[in-house]
């Protein structure tokens, strides 16, 4: 700049004027004059007079190019990095006084810039986003918000929002040296605003984009985002948290209700949840509620697996801190919260992550890669750091920020392998030329180790539908390190086996029995998940042929079958009684099958038993530490009889410290009036449950009593030196505990 001329060179002028300077800081706000004034620049598009306010002092400014007003300060002036603006408007007529924008400087140092561009920043919500906050100033605090955002490839970004009028011209950003950080903070800005950044993409494209990092966001169809703080929710979970970091959760008793929160009951909110849901699941007696994934997504129909704002709980239930109540009330009834979390892809909107600066930014840059072919989403580039450290960062957020007990890591195999649903030719080989995704196995595992080391007793599950080894071993011996794995195998072999003809059920003792051959190779999970109970697979009900007494027995059986069987246990809403339609999410649970019919009997005393005997299943698995003590070790389990065609029982030994059960499971269609089995210990036999008692809608006359001993006889049996003779109702199953 010649002289003492305040004004700009034509290139500025033009680059603010096409929004794509990359450092409007450095000519606009306050610079020095050679002569020893300062030049003051400010943007005010449709401004009709701006004046500069240095303490008592006014100085007028004159319009040097569309929007930009300038004004030469007397370097007497030492407080000229102290000024106000006063811009008057005269459609409508109105004023305003505010901080300048561009004499701030950057509110994100340069050591988080470093550990973002290392994906290493684990609490990332800190420094990109809208923050509101107060930046000191020499007359006092100056209030505002603070907005980042990642953008390496952009060739200009400007934020927009109702504070400016969505217009764009008004604040645009600097980025910060190399680090694809983009940054400027605006005084008097506050939360409740909603706000986008507008991304000059390097395709030449010009997109409004919704905050990547926001913490709140339009309910659909709108898409922007919602300036928010950090709320004023006070905690009262301390006793939980703190019984949480020392509790291991592999040792500990685990039945997850999972709930669709918008269809559990139409109509509630976050709160109204906090104390109809939490008074159900803590009736039922589930230890934890696995929530399916709360953060902001467009479309209603994918149940929130295609999440467009990772960091903001879904508007449609409440606020970010209507969901921290419904956290915290679960916490206070002693019962654990895990959410799903999606990390393996996103959708294509234009406002959102896709091609989020004119590039592939957040996805993978190669299509063989980077899109996947049946969800039409695009995939996570989990080999940039900056991405992969946004992903870790947004796990952390979760767990800290809305004290959340766990995450389920939805479609974990289709990140594993590269040719997931990808034909010959259509995938591209990692550098060894293998199938595997490297990257996304070190994503996965820096997701783990970060997890764990942080919260101690906060679990990672994997729905991981393969036989990839070690998916729970521990980073350090190779493995993924996830707590728990999905038994996809369990649930499959299970269903199959319940939805045959009962008379042909005890032909086909491999499909129930199968998955307890490899039930110690991982410490697993076994699901009955919404996805099996959609899209005209049917329900647990509806799956069983026969009348509805066969088929109440036959679910009876299988609950049984999967609260005993070694593993924790995870049931979709409306399966614990048994609920005849398949669930879909427009409508809620299908409670009217519970309701009386006058006489007590029907169909919904079947159910109202179902549900009774689930809330029992909890309560024992809770009582006996055999039922999940040693769930992960092999010590915790022994054969009595693997079954056979001429023999339709089979019957395992779970142990606990102090505990020992023997499930006994009679899959014939008739029962036995007396049938032997041989006892892995001598003793005082009790019966503690009944798959057909009559409380959970069974048939008195054919069960065995619960609470009826039997003490061992010396006969041997199936090569045990002892045994007993008990009878056994038709397809049920019968528990019996030492001492």
């Amino acid at each position: 700049m010649a002289g003492s001329d305040p004004r700009l060179p034509a290139a500025d002028l033009d680059a603010l004027g096409a929004h794509t300077h990359t450092d409007p800081h450095s000519v606009l706000g306050p610079h020095p004059l050679p002569d020893g004034r300062w030049a003051v620049r400010v943007l005010r598009p449709q401004a009709t007079a701006v004046t500069v306010l240095v303490g008592e002092t006014e100085w007028p400014m004159t319009e040097s190019a569309d929007g930009v007003w300038t004004a030469a300060v007397e370097s007497g002036h030492a407080v000229v990095d102290d000024y106000r603006l006063r811009a008057h408007y005269t459609d409508p007529d109105r004023e305003f006084v505010v901080a300048d924008p561009y004499r701030f400087a950057p509110t994100v140092d340069e050591e988080a810039l470093r550990l973002v561009v290392e994906g290493r920043h684990r609490r990332l919500w800190e420094v990109l986003g809208a923050r509101p906050l107060a930046v000191d100033s020499a007359s006092g605090p100056v209030a505002g918000v603070a907005f980042s955002v990642w953008a390496p490839s952009a060739r200009g970004v400007t934020v927009v929002g109702d504070f400016e009028g969505w217009e764009g011209r008004m604040a645009p950003m600097r980025r910060l040296g190399s680090s694809g950080v983009w940054e400027v903070f605006l005084p008097e800005v506050r939360a409740g605003e909603l706000y986008k950044f507008r991304v000059h993409g390097a395709d030449g494209t010009v997109v409004d984009k919704a905050d990547p990092m926001a913490r709140f966001a339009e309910t659909a169809p709108g898409t922007a985002s919602i300036i928010t703080g950090d709320g004023g929710h006070r905690w009262g979970d301390s006793d939980w948290l703190a019984g949480r970091s020392h509790t291991d959760p592999l040792t500990a008793p685990m039945s997850i209700y999972e709930v669709h929160l918008a269809s559990w009951r139409p109509g509630l909110g976050y709160r109204e949840l906090a104390v109809e849901l939490v008074d159900y699941v803590a009736a039922a007696g589930f230890s934890h509620v696995e929530l399916l994934p709360v953060a902001e997504h467009p479309y209603g129909g994918s149940w929130g697996y295609q999440v467009t704002s990772y960091f903001a709980p879904s508007s449609r239930l409440g606020t970010p801190d209507d969901f921290r109540f419904l956290v915290d009330a679960f916490h206070r009834r002693g019962i654990g919260v895990l959410v799903d979390w999606v990390p393996a892809h996103f959708p294509r909107d234009a406002w959102a992550l896709a091609r989020f600066d004119g590039s592939p930014t957040y996805e993978h840059a190669d299509p063989q890669r980077g899109e996947h072919p049946d969800w039409g989403t695009l995939v996570f580039d989990f080999g940039r750091r900056e991405v992969a450290g946004f992903l870790v960062a947004n796990a952390l957020y979760w767990i800290e920020e809305f004290h959340l007990d766990g995450l389920r890591v939805d479609a974990v195999a289709s990140m594993l392998y590269l040719d997931y649903s990808r034909g010959p030719g259509r995938w591209t080989p990692n550098i060894h030329g293998g199938l595997e995704n490297l990257e996304a196995v070190a994503f996965l595992r820096e997701l783990n180790e970060a997890v764990h080391d942080a919260h101690p007793g906060v679990v990672t599950i994997a729905e991981e539908s393969t036989s990839w080894p070690g998916v729970t071993r521990p980073t350090s011996a190779g493995g993924l390190g996830f707590s728990l794995k999905w038994s996809m195998g369990w649930m499959h072999d299970t269903l199959a086996f319940l939805s045959r003809d009962a008379t042909d059920r005890a032909f086909h003792h491999h499909e129930i029995t199968f998955s307890l051959m490899y039930a110690f190779n991982e410490h697993f999970l076994l699901p009955l998940s919404h996805d099996e109970v959609v899209h005209e697979k049917g329900t647990l009900w509806t799956r069983v042929p026969g009348d509805d007494d066969a088929k109440a027995r036959a679910v009876r059986f299988f609950l049984a079958y999967q609260w005993c069987h070694p593993g924790k246990q995870l049931l979709f809403m409306g399966q614990e009684f048994g609920q005849t339609a398949e669930w879909a999410d427009q409508r809620g649970v299908d409670w009217h099958e519970l309701d009386e019919d006058g006489r007590g009997e029907g169909p919904a005393a079947l159910h109202r038993g179902i549900a009774r005997l689930v809330g029992e299943l909890n309560s024992l698995s809770h009582r006996l530490s055999a039922l999940h003590g040693r769930d992960a070790s092999p010590t915790g389990y022994e054969w009595i009889s693997a079954g056979e065609a001429s023999s339709p029982v089979f019957g395992f030994c779970r142990r606990g410290d102090g505990s020992t059960l023997v499930c006994l499971f009679n899959v014939a269609p008739d029962p036995f009036g007396e049938y032997r089995v041989g006892m892995p210990e001598p003793g005082r036999w009790t019966v503690v449950f009944d798959s057909d008692d009559e409380r959970y809608g069974g048939r008195r006359s054919e069960q065995v009593d619960v609470g009826a001993v039997y003490d061992t006889e010396d006969i041997p049996w199936q090569g045990r030196a002892t045994s007993i003779a008990l009878p056994l109702a038709a397809n049920t199953s019968v528990w019996l505990e030492l001492g």
